[in-house]
């Protein structure tokens, strides 16, 4: 149950003063959501500084002054596309205040004629006089104080004016109540750091710019306190996780043995290294969660079929499962003549077997004659089920929550879950999100793989460019083309690649396909088939083939607009080719000028392969925000830290969350009470729950 102290700040915005439903639902849109406590967590990006208080004689251009006036006489247009301007006055000078499109019942109203009133806005000259056009505020005199301040500046939004959401931010700060202190006392004093309330309080009411910035001491706080509530929460769901017994798999290796002997390589040394973290793990009695993360074509496929072969050298099953049927064919594909060379049987199972099919594979996986199955979430549905499922790998984790995680577990007796992302996490990311599982890397590229040569091209070369995949395809090559990210939406994407899928069909007539987001699951499959087996030797396409389509023929990569694309997501594109011997190469088209950090992005594109190192950048260039964004949605997103500014925050957090559940597991200390309100203060009830259970 949520603490009662908490309460005012889940309360809904629309219990403010002032607050009517229309306003909270503009509020609600804005802030993510339309509690008090979403208010809170609206940080202001910057101030307005009002304490300027000059006489007019002495008021500087491009500055914003706070004036003590009398109102002069109005200037009324005679049409309604000229100004309506107000004059006004002190003792050293006038002033004229200017408005467009004004009414002037309003106008009369505020600035009456011969009255004092307090009118700050930006002083502008026009030729020898002054101006405002368009004040911020017009207050009556007993107003100065309360305007003569640092005004926070908030990221807005249409149909809600800065006044009206700067009083309800007031109003829900003196709603907060005063909580317990969950932090260190040592910790707070050693870096300075007020209390949670008077962190919230300096953050809305910021004296300075510095006072907005990430590296604030009330930020750094706020951040702090944000970080520990998702550390404490992943340290408590994995430590209850922990209580639910595992099994010990163990085996003798003849079957790892085979299928290493089958290959025409040799493990790198990192894969030999993840090989022995994983099935150290499953011969634990306690239950597996391995996170594998390895570069794109950095060989996670084959680290996971070798702890498939020892949950089958155990006697038991193991299934991989994969978020698009397109993978999960392309992984079947790879696997199946290494598990055959094993003597291993396998079975495929998505949406497309039906049927006689489908009644045969599940029989096969319930009697236990199928030691391997690949499959789509379809595996995880409830009419299949196992003899004995021992390990579950999932495939490309940003697409599965930790819901899915839990259900197929579920599948199995104790089973062990394997983890595979072809997505490099940044360190600090690392942490936030999978803080509940222990991790392997993958750094090196299997032998045999071929460099690729990245170049940045302007727009306007764009004939040259299809002159020279002209020259590329006469001598057998494939090329992938992808179409610029328009906005968020799959319509117009689609509509960019069928613009250049026309207009390159034209060159190349019948050899072009084409594949977008909008196309059937069945009609997209028989385009990368046409294009991995048939006559297709371009492929135009929107980021639908980003992760793990495998074509070792692919040898050129087109991007137009690489501008707008993350550093990560052009990294993973690049990966589809040079998956063969032959080199490969990849053109990124931009539209000059170029922004700083657009030029950034593909300058360590040009640089490196290296998907860690192009992680760590992109979280510098983009920040957490962004780098979390659909594509990753399996990691979360925070609302007072910034991992690009606050990873240091972050190890801190995960140290200090692993001491307090050392000293008190349950929290049943003061300190603990007060760490159980943070917890609930950030929605990590689901950890705090189990608490209860123990």
């Amino acid at each position: 149950m949520r603490p009662e102290i908490l309460f005012p700040l889940f309360k809904p915005v629309t219990t403010l003063p002032g607050v009517g439903p229309r306003v909270g639902a503009v509020i609600e849109k804005l802030c993510g959501g339309g509690r008090l406590l979403d208010l809170l967590f609206h940080l202001p990006t910057g101030i307005v500084d009002r304490r300027y208080a000059p006489k007019i004689a002495e008021a500087e251009a491009g500055r914003v002054a706070t004036l003590t006036v009398t109102v002069g006489r109005h200037a009324k247009p005679h049409n309604r596309r000229q100004p309506y301007k107000v004059e006004i006055s002190d003792d050293t000078g006038r002033l004229t205040l200017v408005f467009f499109h004004a009414r002037d019942d309003y106008l009369a109203k505020t600035l009456p004629e011969g009255e004092t009133r307090i009118v700050s806005g930006v002083i502008e000259r026009y030729g020898d006089s002054l101006q405002i056009t368009h004040p911020d505020h017009i207050v009556p005199v007993e107003e100065r104080e309360q305007l003569l301040r640092a005004e926070p500046v908030y990221p807005m939004t249409a149909g809600l004016s800065p006044k009206t959401f700067g009083r309800a931010v007031l109003a829900a700060i003196e709603a907060t109540p005063e909580l317990p202190d969950w932090l260190d006392p040592t910790v707070t004093q050693r870096e300075g750091w007020p209390g949670w309330h008077d962190a919230m309080n300096t953050l809305h009411h910021p004296e300075a710019q510095a006072d907005t910035e990430p590296d604030a001491p009330a930020r750094r706080r706020a951040a702090y306190d944000e970080l520990l509530a998702n550390q404490l929460a992943l340290a408590l769901v994995r430590r209850d996780m922990r209580k639910v017994a595992g099994r010990a798999t163990t085996g003798d290796g003849r079957i790892m043995d085979r299928i290493t002997k089958a290959l025409p390589f040799k493990l790198t040394p990192s894969q030999v290294m993840a090989v022995a973290e994983i099935t150290g793990d499953m011969a634990a009695p306690e239950r597996m969660l391995r996170l594998l993360q390895g570069d794109v074509g950095s060989g996670k496929t084959l680290v996971a079929l070798l702890a498939m072969a020892r949950a089958v050298e155990s006697g038991a099953q193991a299934a991989l499962m994969a978020p698009t049927e397109i993978l999960a064919r392309q992984h079947f594909a790879t696997l199946e003549p290494l598990a055959n060379a094993a003597g291993l049987s396998i079975a495929l199972l998505t949406g497309r077997e039906k049927g006689k099919t489908r009644d045969a594979i599940l029989a096969d996986l319930a009697q236990g004659t199928t030691d391997l199955a690949v499959g789509t979430h379809a595996l995880f549905t409830e009419d299949v089920a196992f003899k004995d499922l021992a390990l579950a790998v999932v495939d490309e984790q940003h697409r599965f929550g930790v819901h899915q995680r839990l259900a197929i577990t579920a599948k199995g007796r104790k089973c062990d879950v394997l983890v595979m992302t072809a997505t490099p996490i940044p360190r600090t990311l690392m942490l936030t999100a999978y803080g509940d599982m222990e991790s392997s890397r993958l750094t090196e590229k299997p032998p045999g793989r071929a460099p690729v040569d990245t170049r940045a091209v302007p727009n306007d070369r764009l004939t040259e460019v299809v002159d020279g995949l002209t020259r590329a395809l006469a001598t057998g090559a494939k090329a992938y083309w992808v179409c610029p990210l328009v906005e968020d939406s799959e319509k117009i994407d689609a509509a960019a690649a069928e613009d250049r899928y026309a207009h390159l069909k034209q060159v190349f007539g019948d050899r072009v396909g084409l594949v977008h987001g909008r196309l059937k699951a069945s009609e997209k499959d028989a385009v990368m088939d046409a294009f991995a087996n048939g006559p297709l030797q371009v492929l135009v396409a929107t980021t639908v083939i980003e992760v793990g389509v495998d074509v070792p023929d692919a040898t050129v990569m087109v991007i137009e607009h690489a501008e707008r694309f993350g550093l990560a997501q052009l990294h993973q594109l690049r990966g589809r080719i040079g998956r063969g011997a032959k080199p490969g190469t990849c053109l990124l088209l931009y539209a000059p000028p170029l922004s700083e950090t657009a030029r950034a992005r593909l300058k360590i594109l040009r640089e490196t392969d290296d998907g860690f190192r192009i992680a760590e950048e992109d979280l510098k260039l983009r920040g957490a925000g962004e780098l979390l964004g659909t594509r990753q949605s399996g990691l979360p997103t925070f609302r007072l830290a910034d991992l690009a500014h606050h990873g240091d925050l972050l190890a801190m957090a995960r140290d200090d969350a692993a001491l307090i559940l050392n000293r008190d597991a349950d929290l049943k200390s003061d300190r603990g009470t007060a760490l159980r309100v943070l917890l609930y203060l950030f929605e990590r009830d689901a950890a705090a729950r189990t608490l209860r259970s123990g």
